[in-house]
């Protein structure tokens, strides 16, 4: 009971100035709110970025072009490759030499351009990829209607393509593509099949792109000789490690790097888990970033209440030195303005949770209505952290208010009435 009287007293205290307690509790929900959404989405957006990673699945070594003297996950290296700086020494000779290695299953090598696509006045600007037979494999997609590239056309460098199901809609519309001809740089290729519906994969709208054989991207539209990336499906995932330094031996031989000189490398060998690990610093980097952005309002919120507790003070002073004359002592005051301070910022928290958590489903909504394979989840440690850091920061803000009401002399007090 002795716990509930200063409670009633605090709600009650509180409920005589409804918009301004309303208004100080607003800041708490807008801090707890985003720093809410922010954590959630964080993990949304890991959540998504893990799923498409191990849907490549586990037994999968990358090779990429990289700009040497620099690492292969730097900002100069992504900057260098941004600004489309062309590293041509990753070939399909260097593909084969990796697809004899005993533990390799398959490979499948891409080389990525953009070209503009045309059918009888229609025309549609579209990601192009030159590929092989194993593409499918890669980007888990199925044949909708007609079939894939094989190596036959691989090898002749045929004029065939494969349309991602939004560029068959765009240039065809609900008629039938396999066996007409679209022109690219006004040049018939033979459109053979229509992949069905993936939607994004990887920020990338694979409804959007197109497929020829590589050595057709290379040699006639193109005019080079290099790839892009190789990737490689090993046996069994346990052959990973020896598959890693494996790999860079042979590259790093093929393409004649001296062995004490690991910066000169022009291209990255990269593991699924490896890809995961630095997805998960990047993304967790990238999260706290944005926590620290959004308790930014937390911070303000504190001040709010520092500011609310203030104004209580100076027009309570006559209750206080009401109170201190019939027996209350100094920490009976200052308990009763910290728990005031506690209500606002934990009825603050409590709310900012639900709005927070609502933004991000919201959130998951609109990202899954355009494709995106985005998950709601709400971590219970963002609950627990964000109530707790926000009760914290109210206690804080509002002790220092109720320390002076506390030391205020009754009597002096009594005379303010």
């Amino acid at each position: 009971m002795k716990f509930l009287f200063p409670l009633k007293t605090a709600y009650g205290a509180l409920s005589k100035h409804k918009v301004r307690t309303a208004l100080t509790v607003l800041g708490m929900i807008i801090g707890i709110g985003s720093v809410i959404m922010v954590m959630a989405a964080g993990e949304g957006i890991k959540n998504y970025v893990t799923d498409q990673i191990s849907s490549f699945g586990t037994n999968i070594i990358q090779v990429e072009v990289k700009t040497p003297n620099v690492g292969k996950t730097s900002v100069q290296n992504a900057t260098s490759m941004a600004q489309g700086l062309s590293i041509t020494t990753l070939t399909r000779e260097d593909a084969e030499a990796l697809s004899k290695l005993s533990y390799v299953d398959k490979v499948n090598v891409g080389l990525i351009g953009q070209e503009v696509f045309n059918y009888e006045g229609n025309t549609k600007t579209a990601l192009i990829f030159g590929t092989d037979q194993n593409f499918l494999d890669v980007y888990n997609m199925v044949i909708g209607e007609g079939y894939f590239l094989d190596e036959t056309h691989v090898d002749s460098q045929a004029r065939v393509v494969v349309l991602g199901i939004g560029i068959k809609e765009k240039l065809f519309g609900k008629s039938q593509a396999v066996g007409k001809n679209v022109k690219i740089r006004n040049k018939n290729y033979r459109v053979i099949g229509v992949l069905e519906e993936k939607g994004i994969y990887f920020g990338m709208d694979m409804d959007s792109v197109t497929m020829i054989p590589v050595t057709t991207i290379q040699k006639q539209l193109m005019g080079v000789d290099h790839l892009t990336y190789a990737m490689s499906w090993l046996k069994d995932d346990s052959y990973i490690d020896r598959g890693i330094d494996e790999f860079t031996e042979i590259l790093r031989t093929r393409h004649d790097i001296e062995e004490r000189n690991p910066d000169k490398y022009d291209f990255s060998v990269t593991s699924m888990q490896e890809a995961m690990g630095m997805m998960d610093s990047i993304l967790g980097g990238i999260s706290l970033l944005l926590i620290a952005i959004a308790s930014i309002s937390l911070i303000v919120g504190g001040v709010g209440i520092m500011n609310i507790m203030y104004v209580s003070v100076s027009e309570r002073t006559y209750e206080i030195g009401l109170r201190k004359a019939v027996g209350a002592t100094s920490k009976n005051i200052m308990n009763q303005f910290l728990i005031e301070a506690g209500l606002i910022t934990f009825g603050g928290a409590i709310v900012g949770v639900g709005v927070g958590a609502l933004l991000a489903w919201l959130t998951a909504i609109i990202a899954q209505s355009q494709g995106i394979e985005w998950r709601f989840s709400l971590p219970p440690e963002s609950v627990i952290i964000s109530v707790g850091v926000a009760v914290a920061i109210g206690l804080i803000f509002g002790l220092y208010p109720a320390k002076e009401a506390a030391k205020l002399d009754p009597i002096e007090a009594l005379r303010q009435n």
